[in-house]
């Protein structure tokens, strides 16, 4: 029996990104660290801030990968705090990098952006959050990121 995946959109998100801070390159591949600088989350049952001083680890993999780690905190116009971390993989051939980092429009399917949200709040009110599977559909500019987010049924 095949069952169907079926999602639900939770929102989008838009974060604006500090200057990153490269480490360099570690046994693993290039380490840039990107500090979160604030943002907002809007969708049909939540809505607010991305708050400042989470951020971005990236990881330029050899293979031409990037391996995210990405941690913030929502703080929803009603006033509850939703901690969110995520991993995902970018990637898009070095052209549209390029062209990306330049601040040119680039399609988002011109490569490929995806991440995992984990949710986790005390909030009762949104305590439906703690027990879902999420899926981010990313989005680049320069110093800049954004996400449409669906929650997986």
């Amino acid at each position: 029996m095949v069952t169907e995946l079926r999602t639900e959109i939770l929102g989008e998100v838009s974060v604006d990104l500090g200057e990153p801070e490269v480490l360099g390159a570690t046994p693993r591949g290039i380490r840039q660290i990107y500090p979160s600088l604030g943002g907002t989350f809007e969708g049909p049952k939540l809505k607010g801030e991305v708050l400042a001083g989470g951020g971005e680890w990236l990881l330029l993999r050899p293979d031409g990968a990037g391996e995210l780690d990405v941690r913030g905190m929502i703080r929803t116009d009603d006033g509850h705090l939703i901690y969110t971390y995520y991993r995902g993989i970018l990637h898009a051939p070095p052209e549209v990098l390029v062209r990306t980092m330049q601040g040119d429009a680039v399609d988002a399917s011109e490569y490929y952006f995806r991440t995992t949200p984990i949710f986790e709040t005390a909030s009762e009110k949104y305590g439906w959050l703690n027990r879902i599977v999420a899926v981010g559909v990313g989005r680049l500019a320069p110093n800049w990121v954004g996400y449409t987010v669906y929650a997986i049924l």
